[in-house]
């Protein structure tokens, strides 16, 4: 019989650095009366968002990602050189192949290093976490580079009610590195997909490529590019009751309690979701939340890192302190694990 090697597995892993990139472009809760009939009030009592931030046409997600990367790798102290895979996590990148983490790997100077894209939404960022963990503890990699990104405003109709007001553009990037102490606990996370058109796209690119143009032709008034749409009350009562559970479970996998965190990072998707997890776990006032979504709105993948990236600018007493992150969206996709700020 033979033997395989195999890694050891010797090494923990923690969180080395955040980095951040905020679009230029702001945009008001009055600027989206523009297209939609509301009112900043309503949008403010709803969502908690008075502002959200967008790239303009000469920023691609790309730019974003590369921003953030940069000064990620820049804080954790190491060499471009050193990073032993790159992950991105979006869904708003246009092409279907090849991945932006290719793409990213080169423009900071990470080649030949393994680099693929996930496609989990909101969650997309707090998988990225996961799998970086795996890797760095199971010594594939020393360094792996993390990127949740989205511009958003590419994929979004202005005048659709249901999530367009709510979205923004940015990117959050964070270096996992080895460690001496646990510095990421267990990951817990999974899906629903016999909900998976909860939040989506209006239609497919296949549709387009097969519409019989000439018989079919597109009519006043009609969207004819996929945009971003979802059935806000489904996603209000899953996200406010079933990830409440789960972020639950991630604090006793931990095995740590409420009163131990520093911090509670959750999916930027609206303020009365967050609100109701922390009601729901129970947090301590000590515990600092989280609330990027005033000022970013809803930026999908990039919502973690970034809230997370503003709570450290603003508290850097945080360092060292354990918090709990959780993502969750599109596909009811979920993913939540506690970890060590640096």
């Amino acid at each position: 019989m033979v033997t395989l090697n195999t890694s050891p597995v010797e090494h923990y892993s923690k969180i080395l650095s955040f980095g951040a990139a905020r679009p230029d472009v702001v945009v008001t809760n009055e600027d989206v009366c523009q297209w939609i009939d509301s009112s900043d009030e309503w949008i403010r009592t709803r969502t908690g968002i008075s502002t959200r931030h967008r790239a303009g046409e000469d920023t691609s997600a790309l730019d974003l990602a590369v921003g953030a990367s940069r000064e990620a790798i820049e804080r954790a102290g190491i060499g471009a050189e050193e990073i032993d895979g790159v992950i991105v996590a979006t869904v708003s990148h246009p092409y279907a192949t090849p991945s932006m983490a290719a793409q990213v790997a080169d423009a900071v100077g990470a080649t030949p290093a393994p680099a693929y894209d996930i496609s989990a939404a909101c969650a997309g960022y707090c998988y990225g976490v996961a799998q970086a963990d795996a890797l760095v503890r199971s010594g594939a990699a020393r360094n792996v580079l993390v990127v949740g990104v989205e511009k958003l405003s590419d994929f979004i109709d202005n005048s659709e009610r249901s999530i367009s007001f709510l979205l923004g553009d940015g990117a959050g990037a964070v270096v996992v590195g080895r460690s001496e102490t646990p510095g990421i606990a267990p990951t817990v996370w999974g899906s629903d997909g016999s909900r998976w058109d909860t939040v989506g796209m209006t239609h497919s690119l296949l549709e387009l490529r097969n519409r019989d143009w000439a018989n079919d032709p597109v009519q006043e008034g009609e969207k004819v590019w996929p945009t971003l749409r979802q059935d806000g009350p489904t996603v209000f009562r899953w996200a406010g009751w079933q990830m409440a559970k789960v972020a639950q479970e991630a604090i006793d996998a931990a095995g740590i309690t409420a009163e131990d965190l520093g911090a509670f990072i959750p999916h930027q998707a609206n303020m009365r979701i967050i609100d109701q997890l922390v009601k729901t776990l129970k947090l301590p006032d000590s515990v600092m939340v989280g609330r990027d979504i005033a000022e970013a709105g809803n930026t999908s993948a990039a919502s973690v890192p970034l809230a997370a990236h503003r709570l450290l600018e603003e508290n850097p007493e945080l360092s060292g302190r354990p918090a709990l992150q959780i993502g969750f969206g599109a596909g009811l996709v979920y993913a939540a694990q506690v970890v060590v700020l640096p």
